[in-house]
């Protein structure tokens, strides 16, 4: 790393499947930072939902779900594609709560005032330690809102639920694209529409569209802002670049 100041904290938000995980690796890799990806804790208190028998509507179960379970986000463990190792009371559920079953329900106990509230500190926890780059759905506008540097992905419905769709595949889930499609677009319609912390930029978020553009093709567009942000002023004694 140079003599360039980095952001410190960097919120990515945007829709599913827009990017926004597999930029956020990228820039944790790059500046030595922590990435956390805050939907994984949704997710796992979906799964545990499911696993309980519990109804993902009911906001009260859900919420004293959010405050019992013993949520632990870990460096990856094994190469096998993970970005973090998740456990829920002690069980890897890593990519348990990948499922098209967490993915059906996620948006649901996500939108719930309460679980949010229950996570929302142990969010604000980790981010507020600084060297991370922190992924979800409003960390720029709720989680972070001092963060250095906002981030808002976005795409095209059908160039998301495709990516989806194609991750899916990959790991041998029997899922058709349609069905991929319908799930996205209401996901997309309770993510928006939440009372609480909808889905939006932060007014001073910088937004990228990112349909048709490859991974490296996003990573380059971002990593040039951050150099221009992050470049030494002759003021403060550092060579210009």
């Amino acid at each position: 790393m140079d003599a360039r100041s980095f952001p410190l904290m960097i919120a990515i938000d945007g829709p599913a499947a827009s990017g926004k995980s597999t930029l956020a690796r990228r820039l944790a890799e790059a500046l030595g930072y922590l990435y956390f990806d805050t939907g994984v804790l949704y997710r796992a208190v979906t799964w545990a939902a499911l696993q309980r028998g519990l109804s993902p509507r009911d906001e009260a179960a859900m919420t004293r779900l959010a405050s019992e379970l013993a949520i632990d986000v870990r460096p990856p463990s094994q190469a096998d594609g993970r970005s973090n190792d998740v456990w829920v009371d002690g069980q890897d559920v890593t990519w348990a709560i990948r499922s098209p079953e967490v993915d059906a329900w996620v948006a649901a106990v996500a939108a719930h005032p309460g679980v949010r509230q229950a996570l929302l500190e142990v969010q604000r926890r980790i981010g507020r330690q600084g060297r991370v780059v922190m992924v979800g759905r409003d960390i720029g506008t709720v989680v972070l809102p001092e963060a250095d540097f906002k981030i808002y992905l976005d795409a095209s419905l059908e160039e998301r639920a495709r990516r989806r769709y194609e991750e899916l595949r990959a790991r041998g889930q029997p899922v058709s694209f349609d069905e991929v499609l319908a799930r996205m677009r209401a996901r997309d319609r309770t993510d928006a529409g939440r009372s609480v912390a909808p889905l939006r930029p932060a007014p001073d978020a910088w937004v990228l569209v990112t349909d048709g553009l490859t991974p490296d093709q996003v990573f380059t567009r971002v990593w040039d802002v951050l150099q221009r942000r992050a470049a030494p002023h002759p003021s403060d004694g550092a060579e210009a670049s």
